[in-house]
């Protein structure tokens, strides 16, 4: 009698170790350490990373490599904004500094989240100029997973 593995379904809940790699080395790497629970389809993951996962079998491990651009979208020029002096004191902390490479994190509009914007450049009436782009927007990357376990 052959038995049958879990496979990776939409919405299955998942124990797993994972990386997540790009150009400059690891971003998020679980494989030295504990491995994660996510449930499929809840944004743990981006959904073209989660489509890799369907379809493992319990205690798979599989390689997947990600065009430019295909799990974070490609990087917009619109999305670096500047921003007066006036608008990040009326945002955050009056007495706060910028500094080139610093990620800041902003309200959203309704208040009930936060996004973040990675500082490019700084003027001297105060204006900081900011990409909102995600970090690994517009690069190749490599997802690897091992599937622990599924429920």
């Amino acid at each position: 009698m052959t038995t049958t593995l879990p496979r990776v379904q939409p919405g299955s809940f998942l124990t797993l170790h994972y990386r997540l790699s790009g150009p400059v080395g690891d971003v998020i790497n679980t494989f030295d350490g504990s491995p994660a629970t996510l449930t499929l389809g809840t944004g743990a993951l981006a959904p073209v990373v989660e489509q890799c996962l369907i379809g493992m079998e319990e205690g798979a491990r599989q390689t997947f490599d990600l065009a430019a651009g295909a799990a974070f979208g490609d990087r917009n020029p619109a999305m670096r904004q500047w921003l007066a002096r006036s608008v990040l004191d009326q945002m955050g902390d009056t007495s706060e500094t910028y500094q080139v490479g610093d990620a800041v994190q902003f309200p959203t509009p309704d208040g009930m989240g936060k996004f973040a914007g990675v500082v490019l450049q700084t003027a001297d009436d105060g204006s900081v100029l900011f990409d909102f782009n995600h970090p690994l927007a517009g690069q190749a990357l490599r997802f690897e997973a091992q599937v622990i376990g599924i429920l």
